[in-house]
């Protein structure tokens, strides 16, 4: 398949920072910057899933969602915004989404599903997020990562902390009433109220900055293995379908109610290596904001859309419950990396 728009990318964009990892993510990157003949990666998605063992750590496949996403979300200039909905690049991108969802709902181990009433949803994801026993990259970070360790964490959580709060934020237009307002309540608080200097992102950047890191998004793509970049695809692929409204808020939901403490023992971690405010600043402004917003997208948010509409409950669930087990994989790959005395982070492929 073929798109009939112009073949021009925008003439001021650099080059991307990263590489491709496939044929599909090469294709869509050519397609997506303006080459004349990408190739036909529809076709080539379709090979390259049915011929892979682990979708959520494929290399090829989560490069060429998250470049898909970038298109949809602007966060990479050098990709041609007339191409967003190119024809052949949302077919490849429904296929690849497809596969993805598919074994998420296959891996996932779902919880029994409450009443769905603001009292009982609210109930059943604190208790989601109390039983999570995942391994916790933040309690070794707070007694015994190293400065080097604490770069990559930085680098880890990039691709999607620069961009904070914008995956949730597809769904504000899909809600109404009770929901509506709450999630625009917590993502106000994301977007610093008001006060640019305080947008979470921007002080993300400015820690990046601070610790010695490029905080240009996509300047560390290259890094980033499989199952980090799996984790913000999953966000995106939940809020940028409307059908999958319901699991967007439930991975929201569970997303605040897990994040207070971990960010906690970042900043204690860091403070510990000598990391100077600028750097801690992101991770404590997130120990009182999250431990607010997870009350407010429980119930105001989770438990009230549950209750305005019941058949949304499963997606809630399965959203907070994929957003935990997500986390646990991403966590597992970086624990298990350190313990060898190995850096987390992907081995850099020359373009």
């Amino acid at each position: 398949m073929t798109s009939s728009a112009p073949a021009t990318a925008p003439a001021s964009a650099p080059a991307l920072a990263f590489s491709d990892r496939g044929p599909v993510s090469r294709a869509v990157i050519a397609h997506l910057t303006g080459a004349e003949d990408a190739g036909d990666h529809t076709t080539l998605a379709e090979e390259v899933v049915a011929a892979s063992a682990d979708v959520v750590r494929d290399d090829d496949v989560q490069l060429a969602l998250f470049v898909l996403y970038a298109s949809a979300y602007g966060s990479l200039p050098q990709l041609d915004p007339d191409r967003e909905w190119d024809p052949a690049l949302l077919a490849t991108r429904r296929l690849l989404e497809a596969a993805f969802e598919g074994e998420l709902r296959g891996k996932v181990p779902m919880p029994d599903l409450p009443e769905p009433t603001v009292d009982a949803v609210g109930r059943a994801l604190f208790a989601l997020a109390g039983a999570d026993s995942g391994p916790s990259v933040s309690r070794y970070f707070a007694k015994k990562a190293t400065e080097a360790q604490a770069q990559e964490m930085l680098i880890q959580r990039s691709a999607y902390t620069l961009r904070e709060a914008d995956p949730h934020s597809w769904a504000i237009p899909r809600l109404d009433g009770r929901a509506k307002a709450a999630l625009v309540e917590i993502q106000s608080d994301e977007y610093g109220g008001g006060r640019p200097h305080r947008v979470h992102a921007t002080l993300f950047a400015r820690a990046m900055r601070a610790a010695g890191l490029d905080d240009t998004y996509g300047a560390y793509i290259d890094d980033l293995p499989a199952v980090t970049l799996a984790s913000l695809n999953m966000m995106s692929m939940f809020g940028l379908n409307r059908r999958l409204v319901g699991s967007i808020v439930g991975h929201l939901a569970a997303y605040e109610m897990t994040s207070s403490i971990p960010c906690r023992l970042y900043a204690d971690g860091l403070r510990r290596l000598g990391f100077a405010p600028d750097v801690t600043e992101y991770f404590d402004e997130h120990v009182e904001a999250d431990a607010v917003h997870e009350q407010i997208a429980a119930r105001d948010l989770a438990g009230s859309l549950a209750e305005d509409r019941p058949e949304l409950l499963p997606d809630i669930m399965f959203g907070a419950a994929a957003g935990l087990t997500m986390d646990g994989w991403g966590g597992a790959h970086i624990l298990e990396s350190w313990s060898a005395g190995a850096s987390s982070l992907r081995e850099r492929t020359p373009s």
